[in-house]
């Protein structure tokens, strides 16, 4: 059964439905971005958790999740009645509701033990974790039942990068401030700014649901009985050897930005002793970010994906480095900071346009379409990177001998500089190397795999 709403395959996106989209990622990373960028903050300073607790929280949920983006790209793919809200559509506006509610309660402190309090955490975060796969799985893997056109897919990567780096400078400029305000009762400060947050992107979220469509999507025609299980996933994807790059890829840039973004509040209170430099880097860097995201089409056109992402890299490399050397003062920071998150807005920004790009290499390659299956392979990895990158800094802070509000000695100091530029510049700089050597999928392979995508369908 066919529910595409009959618009050709070469006709351009609305300006409204590329705007909605975008929507869409600011209103997913409202609602994520509060806990990559304060939570770990939260279980050490307001709950007492050990950092290393900190760290296994975020590993054993983020792992759980990964799972759970698995079990939703089959769901998607073996779903066989498509009502006219349309294949992934409904999961944006059902699962939106218990991710905002499941972001603010994983705020909201207890009076167990450390052991009762890493517990409730846990739950919390893996329940939070199902529905947001539900939610924002849906919501990427939607891309290529929106359009076939390469520009539009383009844009629509830039407008997702454009929403996500809005609701990363949201929430790094606008969560600090509210917490000044309850600096005498600092867990009344994180509920409530996380409510608001959290109803902010659940308004996103909304709006992406009404202002977009799908264009073409097929239900599935098979029995149930012959629907795709996860070992034929796990298949699918290493079958799919650019999809398996990019997802190497994105295990490593993904893992060094969210490990950049959970120190930095530990590193402008810590390091620089002003935490207040954190919305004015979030505004500063998170501008130059998006910058980067407007001049993605432009320059995409001009030098191709590939080029582009690799330049990407290497500004972030650079940025790292020189904040490594000389960013010990607020100027310096911000500044290097600039460079690097410049960077980023490109890889990041790519990110999305390459990995729909796998879908038709995959079908392709085995005679199969399934959006759900690669989008959720793909954010698999991107998942098992948040693991490792939210275990990673609690566990380091425990090994550089951090201790919550007091001034921390010289090695803990140093320690902070490394996790902070070192460790993401060197994952970024790995990105590099697996993508310069062995991602080959550019733009004159793929007109050459969509071409003959077409002479096959004309032929049945």
């Amino acid at each position: 059964m066919n529910h595409s709403c009959d618009k050709p395959a070469g006709r351009r996106l609305a300006f409204s439905e590329k705007f909605s989209y975008g929507m869409g990622d600011l209103g997913s990373n409202l609602l994520l971005d509060i806990g990559t960028l304060y939570l770990l903050k939260f279980y050490t300073d307001v709950l007492g958790i050990p950092a290393a607790y900190g760290g296994a929280i975020f590993l054993v949920a983020k792992f759980f999740t990964a799972f759970t983006d698995i079990g939703t790209g089959l769901i998607l793919d073996s779903r066989r009645r498509i009502g006219p809200k349309g294949k992934f559509r409904p999961f944006i506006l059902y699962a939106s509701f218990p991710v905002a509610l499941l972001a603010i309660a994983n705020f909201i402190g207890t009076d167990f033990s450390i052991t009762g309090k890493t517990i409730v955490a846990t739950i919390l975060f893996m329940l939070y974790g199902l529905f947001f796969s539900l939610m924002n799985c849906s919501y990427g893997a939607m891309v290529p039942a929106m359009t076939k056109n390469v520009d539009d897919r383009a844009q629509l990567a830039a407008w997702r990068q454009g929403g996500a780096t809005i609701g990363l400078l949201l929430t790094t400029v606008g969560f600090v401030p509210i917490l000044k305000l309850f600096d005498s009762n600092p867990q009344l400060g994180y509920i409530l700014a996380s409510s608001v947050f959290a109803l902010v992107g659940l308004a996103c979220m909304w709006w992406c649901y009404r202002g977009v469509r799908e264009y073409h999507v097929e239900a599935v025609k098979e029995p149930a009985a012959s629907r795709p299980g996860l070992l034929q996933s796990f298949k699918a994807i290493a079958g799919n050897k650019p999809l398996f790059v990019l997802c190497i890829a994105n295990l490593c840039t993904l893992a060094g930005f969210n490990i950049k973004l959970a120190i930095q509040i530990y590193y402008t209170q810590y390091v620089l002793h002003n935490t207040e430099l954190m919305s004015y880097m979030g505004f500063f860097s998170m501008g130059c970010v998006l910058i980067g995201v407007l001049l993605v089409p432009s320059v995409v056109r001009r030098y191709g994906k590939k080029s582009v992402y690799l330049g990407g890299l290497a500004l972030w490399v650079v940025g790292d480095l020189l904040n490594f050397l000389y960013g010990n003062s607020p100027v310096t920071f911000v500044l290097f900071s600039c460079l690097a998150f410049f960077g980023t807005a490109f890889v990041n920004s790519l990110n999305w346009a390459l990995v729909s790009d796998t879908v038709e290499f995959g079908e392709w390659r085995t005679g199969v379409r399934s959006e759900g299956t690669i989008y959720t392979g793909f954010t698999f990895f991107r998942k098992m990177s948040q693991a490792l990158a939210g275990f990673f800094p609690g566990a380091m802070l425990s090994i550089i001998g951090y201790v919550p509000n007091v001034e921390q000695t010289s090695d803990t100091v140093e320690g902070l500089r490394q996790l902070i530029f070192i460790y993401p510049g060197a994952l970024a700089l790995l990105t590099a190397l697996a993508m310069g050597l062995f991602y080959s999928l550019n733009e004159k392979r793929y007109s050459e795999i969509i071409n003959d995508l077409e002479q096959r369908r004309l032929s049945v």
